[in-house]
């Protein structure tokens, strides 16, 4: 299915690979300014990322024996990546396409030698394919001939370009993934974690003591002469210049219409990589406009509402929080077909208790968006501030038949009457809540059912296992263990990446790495499975709806089957 627009897609060695849209040309946004004089990498940037030809009409392919393909589908990134670094999937691969591979021959850099100077160019590029030239180019992306005349595999589009178009497209390609990488220097690697002014402070310093020790470890262990550095398995670092990793902690500060420009400083004083991990209250939103428009990779930070982006590229978040919470109880209210309220005339309420000022908000808004079109909204949004008193009469002002959804704190669910209402069911986010530690009232607890966005607590036990060893062997306090075992799953995710791509230090290129190694880790701690395909950016899809076993204690059990909106 991902071979959908096989776009450019072995423009230069006859391979196939995965889509994602847009590229950039040294790991950074084009300096238009300083880089397009002449608007030649701007039109070459369009027609590779988008799938545009100078003047806004849509590129064409043809393909042998195969559909057309036009505009974004035929656009060269669909197949190509954004870096032009290349991949495999399966049996399909593609080789690297950016101008200081393309023009040179393939001298492979062997991925079973950890430090090997004599390749040229990463894998798959075929061992014995000549350097291109312009028209040697030129000839494949028109007539799908290669460097060595021989036809290319069918799935390559032949694109009919004018020379002048042809010559946008090339100088693109020339600077494509070359140059300067920001925050890579020859011994360093800079990373940034970011923190918002509402975040926990227990929580951070928690999230900080994991990563602290995770850069300390890796630079002692495996910076040094004569040391192979090796994963955790044994098998050695793909890395032909071992480099220290360097954390610099940006901790925002004020309202959040101000972040942004704080991040732009911060980042002109402190070049970095990439953003790793990080931790936010009510709003990370100002973070990932940053993370995209300066095109700064941002991996999986603890974000309990992360920002849905259907055009965003660099940002890769754990799951969607509390919003995929509401896709889990809009999932149990859709009606069942026979069961007489999938006409729309049996209406129900569906009575929504939430914060003005917290996540819950956008967990509600979601909610509303996803209802069947048999339930009637009705939000009791609590304003900042307020006591016991209004979250009473938001919770007990309901009638017989009604579905009552909390949005709470731990400090709010506590607060509750200790009489649960009279309504046909109850349910509760259990990321705001505590989970199993939700401290609900017997008789709230037997109404209940929680949202539940992870593996269930005595199956992730022996993946916890790990992180929490960890943990105990440096003497590092578990004060939150989720945040902590995520931004300990986080650390592993990046050095695993990092070690799959061979000092091509592309910020692009290591978000495409993140997914294809995503799916092959074994430890995910709470997660049941973490996967991406080119356009995902939440890694963990499902989840449950879990039932409180007995009136105390923190035993649940699932109330249903594992639940992917």
């Amino acid at each position: 299915m991902w071979v959908r627009g096989a776009a450019a897609a072995l423009v230069l060695c006859g391979a196939v690979a995965a889509a994602a849209p847009v590229s950039t040309v040294v790991g950074e946004r084009i300096n238009r300014e300083a880089e397009l004089p002449d608007g030649s990498l701007l039109h070459g940037e369009r027609i590779y990322r988008e799938g545009e030809l100078p003047g806004g009409s849509p590129l064409h392919g043809e393909r042998v024996g195969a559909p057309p393909v036009g505009g974004r589908d035929a656009a060269c990134a669909q197949c190509h990546r954004r870096s032009g670094l290349g991949m495999v999937e399966g049996t399909i691969v593609i080789p690297p396409i950016s101008g200081r591979f393309l023009f040179r021959p393939g001298q492979r850099i062997r991925r079973d030698d950890a430090v090997h100077e004599g390749g040229t160019h990463l894998l798959p590029t075929p061992p014995d394919r000549a350097a291109y030239d312009e028209a040697a180019l030129a000839r494949a992306i028109r007539e799908g001939i290669g460097a060595d005349g021989r036809p290319l595999n069918y799935l390559m589009p032949r694109y009919d370009l004018d020379d002048a178009t042809m010559g946008d497209l090339i100088a693109y390609l020339r600077r494509l993934s070359s140059g300067r990488v920001r925050g890579a220097t020859d011994t360093v690697l800079h990373f940034a974690t970011i923190v918002t002014p509402d975040a926990d402070p227990v929580a951070r310093d928690g999230m900080l003591n994991v990563l602290e020790q995770y850069f300390e470890e890796k630079n002692s262990r495996w910076i040094g002469e004569n040391v192979t550095p090796l994963l955790q398995d044994g098998r050695p670092i793909q890395v032909r210049t071992q480099r220290r990793w360097q954390l610099h902690v940006w901790q925002l500060t004020g309202s959040a219409d101000t972040w942004e420009s704080q991040l732009d400083e911060r980042l002109r004083r402190e070049p970095v990589f990439a953003v790793i991990s990080g931790l936010a209250g009510a709003t990370w939103e100002p973070v990932h406009r940053f993370c995209e428009r300066q095109a700064v990779p941002c991996l999986l930070p603890n974000v309990d509402r992360p920002v849905v982006d259907p055009e965003g590229f660099y940002s890769v978040y754990f799951s969607q929080g509390v919003l995929l919470e509401a896709q889990l109880v809009a999932a149990r209210l859709a009606p069942t077909p026979g069961d007489g309220t999938n006409d729309g005339t049996n209406k129900r309420r569906i009575v929504q208790v939430f914060r003005q000022d917290d996540i819950g908000a956008a967990a509600a808004a979601r909610l509303r968006e996803t209802l069947p079109r048999d339930a009637v909204p009705v939000d009791r949004a609590i304003e900042q501030g307020a006591g016991p008193r209004q979250l009473a009469r938001a919770v007990t002002d309901t009638k017989a038949g009604d579905t009552l959804v909390l949005w709470l704190r731990p400090a709010d669910l506590a607060a509750l009457p200790a009489s649960a209402p009279g309504v046909s069911a109850m349910y509760l986010s259990g990321v705001m809540g505590g989970l199993e530690r939700a401290p609900l009232a017997p008789a709230w607890r037997s109404l209940a059912r929680m949202a539940y966005p992870y593996e269930l607590p005595e199956l992730r036990s022996l993946r916890l296992n790990y992180p929490l060893g960890w943990f105990r062997l440096r003497r590092i306090p578990v004060v939150d263990e989720r945040v902590q075992v995520d931004t300990y799953i986080a650390c592993s995710v990046l050095l695993e990446t990092l070690a799959s791509m061979l000092d091509e230090f592309v910020g692009d290129f290591l978000v495409e790495r993140v997914e294809v190694m995503l799916d092959s880790r074994i430890v995910n701690g709470y997660y049941t499975r973490l996967g991406l395909a080119p356009g995902q950016r939440f890694a963990s899809k499902g989840g449950y709806l879990v039932r409180f076993v007995g009136a105390t204690g923190t035993r649940i059990a699932a109330d249903g089957d594992w639940i992917v909106p």
